[in-house]
C-alpha cells in the first residue's frame, strides 16, 4: 500500500467515525416548538446586538458630523 492510499484510507476511516449514529429520539411538539422559539430568539438577539454595535457608533458620527456643518457643537 503507499503512503498516499494509507493516508485516503486513514482519512476516511476517521471521517467515518466522526459521522454520527442516526437517533431514535422523539421530541415532543412542546419541547420542538420551544426549541424553534429559543433558537430563533438567540439569533435575533445577535443580530440586534450585531446591529447595535454598528448602528450606534455610525448614529454618533453622523450627529457630530451634521453638527460640524451647522456650527454648533453639542
Amino acid at each position: 500500500m503507499t503512503p498516499f492510499a494509507r493516508l485516503a484510507a486513514l482519512l476516511l476511516l476517521s471521517f467515518g467515525m466522526g459521522l454520527p449514529d442516526p437517533a431514535a429520539a422523539y421530541i415532543g411538539p412542546g419541547a420542538g416548538l420551544g426549541a424553534i422559539a429559543v433558537t430563533v430568539a438567540i439569533l435575533l438577539g445577535v443580530l440586534l446586538l450585531i446591529a447595535g454595535l454598528v448602528w450606534y457608533p455610525l448614529k454618533r458620527m453622523l450627529k457630530s458630523r451634521a453638527a460640524a456643518r451647522s456650527g454648533t457643537r453639542k
